[in-house]
C-alpha cells in the first residue's frame, strides 16, 4: 500500500536541458510504502536503510540549470526482518522554505552570474542556494545531508527522513561544511573542512560523537581553491590543493571560470585528526583533479590513499564538441566524469610520494563497508560511467585489490544506477559479508524504479533480488548505509 503524504506542484519547463528531462525529470510527491513485492529473497539480517540523496527542484531555474541547483530530496529503502519499506522526503532547507513562501525560484544556479542583492546566500563565494542535495552519512544518530560548495549541513531523521534543522555551525563557531564529510563509525567522530573563495580559504575541525566541537583550525593555501572531498585514518586526516579552480583573475571580478593549471602541482595536506594547519605535511604529487576518494588507510610509516583521479580535469573541445549545438554543451562536457583508480603512498618519514593507476575503467561514486573507513581495506564498489552519456551511472565495477581482480555489471541504455552501497550483515565481521545494492531506474519502461541486490563476490551476474519501489526514483548524487543500530 502506498500512502501519499504530500504533494508539491513542480513548476518547470525544462527548455531542453537534458538535466530535467527523462531520468532527470523531477517527482512531485513524497510518499511511503511498506512490504514491498520483490523477485528474490529479501536478506533476513540486514537492518538498516539504504539511503540516497539528490535534487529536486520544484521551481523554473534562474537561467541554466545545473544538478547542483536542485531541492535536496531523500530516498530511503529500509530493510527489517526480511521486509523493504520506502519513503521518500524533500529537505527542508532555509532555501526550500524561502523559495516555497516566494513561490518561484530566488537564487540563481551554479551556471549563471551572482545576484549579490539577495539577503542570504551560500556556496564558497556565498551566492548559491544550499540545497543540501548533493551527500548524505550517517552522525550522531541521524542523518547528516550536505551541499556541493559548502553550506550549513541539515539534521535529518533517519527513520522518518523528517528534516530536524540545520547544523548550529553559529553556535559551534564553525564556518560551513563541503559536500564530503567523514564520520568514522569506530569513534563517531566527524572530520570536515570548508574552502572560500577569500581569506581563510579553509578550514577544516572535528566534531565529537556527541556533536560537540573537538577542534577548529584555518588552513593556509596559496589562493582560492575548489577540493571536494577528503579522507581520514585513525591518526590521520588529509585534505587537498588540487590544481583545478577558478581563474583567479576573473575570481576579482565575479566571474567563477574554472580551469585546470598544469603548471601548479596538486598538494595533499596530511595532518593528525585533532591538529591544525601548524602540523600539516604537504605532498606534492602531479596536477590532478580528483572528486572522490575510495578510502584510506596507514601502512607502516606510509599513508596510502586510494582514489578516483580525473584523467582530463577539464574538458578539452573534443568533449565539448560531442554535445555541439546544445546550449548546455559546456555543462554537459563538465559532467562527463573519465575518472580511473589511482593510489597514493605518502611516506610520513621521507616525504617522498608514490602514485599510480590501479585500473583503467571508468568508474566514480566509490564506495566501501563503512565499518572499515580509514583502515586497510581491499574491496571497492564503484558506479560505471560510460563515456557521452553525461553522468549516467551505468552499472557496478567491484575491485578487490588484494587478488588484483574486478568485476563488472552493466545495464542497458536507458536505464540509470545509482552510487551502491555496501550493507553489512547482522554482526558481520568480515569485510565481504554482506551485499551491494543500488536503486535503478528503468527509462525504457517509463522509469520503473526497483532496487536491486547483489552479492559483493559475484557482481558479474547481476543481482540476486530486485525490490519493486512504487514510483519514479530521478537521477542522483550520493548513497549511504545507515545501519539501525546507530540510529538515535
Amino acid at each position: 500500500m502506498v500512502t501519499v503524504k504530500e504533494r508539491f506542484e513542480i513548476r518547470i519547463d525544462s527548455e531542453e536541458n537534458p538535466l530535467l528531462e527523462g531520468g532527470y525529470a523531477p517527482i512531485e510527491e513524497e510518499i511511503e510504502a511498506f512490504d514491498l513485492s520483490a523477485e528474490g529473497d529479501i536478506p533476513t539480517d540486514l537492518s538498516g536503510a539504504y539511503v540516497r540523496n539528490g535534487p529536486n527542484p520544484r521551481y523554473q531555474p534562474r537561467g541554466r540549470y545545473h544538478m547542483f541547483d536542485g531541492d535536496g530530496m531523500l530516498h530511503a529503502a529500509r530493510f527489517e526482518n526480511g521486509s523493504v519499506s520506502y519513503r521518500n522526503r524533500w529537505i527542508r532547507t532555509r532555501g526550500f522554505e524561502m523559495e516555497g513562501e516566494a513561490g518561484r525560484a530566488i537564487w540563481p544556479g551554479l551556471m549563471e552570474t551572482p545576484d549579490r542583492g539577495l539577503p542570504v546566500a551560500w556556496g564558497s563565494d556565498h551566492w548559491l542556494k544550499d540545497a543540501s542535495n548533493t551527500d548524505v552519512i550517517p552522525f550522531n544518530g541521524k542523518l547528516l545531508t550536505t551541499f556541493y560548495q559548502c553550506g550549513i549541513p541539515y539534521i535529518v531523521d533517519a527513520t522518518s527522513l523528517d528534516t530536524v534543522g540545520p547544523l548550529d555551525a553559529e553556535g559551534l563557531k564553525i564556518r560551513q561544511v563541503s559536500a564530503h564529510s567523514r564520520t568514522d563509525l569506530a569513534t563517531g567522530e566527524l572530520m570536515f573542512f570548508d574552502y572560500d573563495a577569500k581569506p581563510p580559504y579553509m578550514t577544516y575541525g572535528v566534531l565529537n560523537a556527541d556533536g560537540s566541537l573537538r577542534c577548529f583550525s584555518e588552513i593556509e593555501l596559496p589562493g582560492a581553491r575548489l577540493p571536494h572531498d577528503m579522507a581520514i585514518t585513525p591518526n590521520y586526516s588529509i585534505l587537498m590543493d588540487l590544481s583545478l579552480f577558478w581563474n583567479p583573475d576573473l575570481l576579482q571580478r565575479d566571474i567563477h571560470k574554472v580551469e585546470f593549471h598544469p603548471d601548479l602541482p596538486s598538494r595533499f595536506a596530511i595532518l593528525p585528526r585533532h591538529g591544525g594547519n601548524a602540523d600539516i605535511r604537504w605532498f606534492e604529487v602531479e596536477p590532478c583533479y580528483i572528486y572522490h576518494v575510495i578510502n584510506s588507510w596507514e601502512d607502516g610509516n606510509e599513508v596510502v590513499l586510494d582514489v578516483c583521479r580525473m584523467r582530463t580535469p577539464e574538458p578539452g573541445p573534443e568533449k565539448t564538441q560531442q554535445y555541439a549545438g546544445s546550449k548546455y554543451a559546456s555543462l554537459l562536457a563538465w559532467a562527463s566524469m573519465d575518472a580511473q583508480y589511482y593510489r597514493y603512498r605518502f611516506d610520513m618519514e621521507t616525504g617522498q610520494t608514490k602514485e599510480e593507476i590501479i585500473d583503467d575503467e571508468f568508474i566514480e561514486f566509490p564506495t566501501i563497508n563503512q565499518y572499515f573507513q580509514g583502515r586497510e581495506s581491499r574491496r571497492s564498489y564503484h558506479a560505471y560511467i560510460p563515456q557521452g552519456e553525461p553522468l549516467r551511472m551505468a552499472g557496478i565495477v567491484s575491485y578487490d585489490t588484494k587478488a588484483g581482480t574486478s568485476e563488472k555489471y552493466v545495464y542497458e541504455q536507458g536505464v540509470y544506477a545509482s552510487e551502491p552501497v555496501f550493507a553489512p550483515r547482522d554482526g558481520a565481521v568480515q569485510e565481504d559479508d554482506g551485499c551491494v545494492m543500488t536503486f535503478v531506474e528503468n527509462m525504457n519502461e517509463g522509469g520503473k524504479t526497483e532496487l536491486h541486490l547483489f552479492d559483493p563476490n559475484n557482481v558479474t551476474d547481476g543481482p540476486f533480488t530486485r525490490v519493486a519501489i512504487p514510483r519514479r526514483m530521478p537521477m542522483g548524487f550520493h548513497a549511504c548505509w545507515m545501519p539501525q543500530s546507530l540510529t538515535g
